[in-house]
């Protein structure tokens, strides 16, 4: 790695610290909470709506989130590591075969939907078989069914 990118890697490594950023692909409905700054106070607003890329570059990583506005269309870039982002929420996960959604600028009403993604097994469970050492059930049931049979015989 050259100095450039270690420097962004290391700032990743403290922003990563401090605010945790969720997990999130395209197709996944967002709810992006955006600091503003009106005059001298500042609020926090939330924009929802579906993920429809994803650019992942160090510290210019930036995702596009689309939601319908009255009837009307509305995209807004967000930069990932941006100071002015103060939380990211996964509000549902989507289910959807392609990286960049940019056919759904194209559909509306019941056309546009996305499929919600059903995860098999909870996360608990999944990340206990991540570490968990993979044992073949059905090789340990028929050992078990020889030594049952030489014993008898």
């Amino acid at each position: 790695m050259n100095l450039i990118q270690t420097i962004e890697a290391e700032e990743i490594g403290k922003l990563n610290q401090t605010d945790k950023i969720p997990e999130f692909r395209p197709g996944d409905t967002l709810r992006v909470g955006v600091r503003v700054v009106e005059g001298e106070r500042t609020r926090v607003q939330n924009f929802e709506g579906v993920c429809i890329a994803r650019s992942n570059r160090a510290m210019g990583s930036n995702f596009t989130v689309r939601k319908m506005s009255f009837g009307e269309g509305v995209e807004r870039v967000f930069p990932l590591y941006s100071p002015n982002l103060d939380s990211i929420t996964v509000v549902r996960k989507g289910d959807v075969r392609r990286a960049k959604l940019y056919y759904l600028r194209g559909r509306t009403g019941k056309r546009a939907r996305i499929a919600e993604r059903r995860d098999t097994r909870p996360e608990e469970a999944a990340a206990a078989a991540k570490t968990a050492p993979k044992a073949d059930t059905k090789a340990a049931a028929k050992s078990e069914a020889k030594a049952d049979t030489k014993t008898e015989g």
